[in-house]
């Protein structure tokens, strides 16, 4: 089975957003969803991947399971997002046909994750971001540019991006981006439609 294309925006999500909000996103053009929880039980976080992926489907969205393989699986999610410590690309392409994404930090990581056949890297963070409580210093977009001349997958930046910074990633070469705040906070419909019009 073909996997299909990655959209340009990626945007991740947690249940400390509240769902009108990623509603509001879904309606205004978001087409892929990565749901990330880190406070849940695993049991809570099945549940709430189900909705996700029913909630997906009406809007033709696709949905990536951050960390968790097991639960990316069972609810037939369109691809998994795996950290440098979770379980190695390698084994999680034995048991499922879908995305497989990978966070990466330096270029070492991203060659390691093209040659492990990732279907994408995820890159930063790339300016100061608040989302993540043991986010690593950033990488900037000098470095962003770097390792997508090193790399011949798509490179979605990640970390801080927001509709005041967007022009800077675009600028770079840069047409893959992973945005939580930066789209959830204020009038997301706007953000929304900022976001396309300068990447899409």
């Amino acid at each position: 089975m073909t996997k299909p294309e990655i959209p340009q925006i990626c945007l991740i999500f947690s249940i400390n957003q509240t769902i009108e909000k990623l509603k509001i996103a879904l309606k205004s053009g978001i087409k892929w969803i990565q749901y990330r929880e880190k406070d849940l039980s695993r049991k809570e976080i099945l549940k709430q991947a189900f909705y996700l992926r029913d909630l997906t489907n009406q809007y033709n969205a696709l949905l990536t399971i951050n960390d968790y393989l097991d639960i990316a699986i069972a609810i037939e999610a369109d691809g998994v997002h795996l950290g440098q410590d979770d379980l190695p690309i390698e084994v999680a392409k034995r048991f499922f046909s879908g995305i497989i994404g990978i966070s990466t930090h330096n270029l070492k990581e991203a060659v390691k994750a093209q040659e492990s056949g990732a279907d994408y890297l995820g890159f930063g963070p790339i300016f100061k971001t608040t989302t993540k409580k043991d986010a690593i210093e950033p990488r900037g977009i000098d470095m962003l540019s770097f390792i997508q001349k090193k790399v011949n997958l798509p490179v979605v930046a990640i970390g801080g991006i927001n509709v005041d910074n967007i022009i800077n990633i675009k600028k770079v070469g840069c047409n893959f981006v992973a945005v939580s705040s930066g789209i959830l906070e204020g009038d997301v419909e706007k953000n929304v439609i900022r976001f396309i019009k300068i990447l899409c």
